[in-house]
């Protein structure tokens, strides 16, 4: 038992943040196939077009998540930069999703809706582990200070 807990206690931080990452990412997954499902199947929308739609808004979900909560005791590098950097990087994870698709629809000429949502399934699995690495290489950095997990309480001083 010894053994297990010594493991915990060295990877807690670890655990704790990936657990946090597939929460936010479970919750964007849930989003990206429900709005590729309802452009897709229920708009009639091509299938390609309905998955950067789709990526483009749960990425949004995605960013907001895991800044303010995933990676909140990282550093904060500014907005801007992190914005860029999330969306460039989702950019280049939704290629695999469209890339899988489009081999599915067009090479392999599977057009129904199972076909492409598992084509979509197979597509977000390897754009997550981009993502992940990519993520905490590139766009929420270690932080060079220690950042407090709650606020300091401010003392109001009244002089009477």
């Amino acid at each position: 038992m010894k053994v297990v807990r010594r493991l915990y206690q060295r990877f807690r931080s670890l655990l704790h943040e990936l657990t946090k990452f597939g929460t936010i990412g479970a919750a964007a997954f849930l989003l990206d196939t429900g709005l590729y499902n309802a452009f897709l199947l229920g708009i009639g929308w091509g299938p390609m077009t309905s998955k950067v739609i789709a990526t483009t808004l749960s990425a949004t979900f995605a960013y907001l998540g895991n800044r303010y909560w995933t990676f909140r005791h990282r550093e904060q590098s500014g907005l801007g930069r992190e914005y860029f950097l999330f969306f460039l990087l989702n950019g280049i994870a939704l290629l695999f999703g469209v890339l899988v698709i489009g081999f599915t629809a067009r090479t392999l000429n599977l057009t129904d809706g199972l076909s492409l949502n598992i084509a979509n399934f197979v597509g977000v699995g390897l754009g997550t582990l981009f993502r992940y690495w990519s993520y905490k290489k590139w766009v929420f950095l270690e932080a060079t200070t220690p950042i407090p997990a709650e606020l300091p309480e401010i003392g109001i001083r009244q002089d009477r």
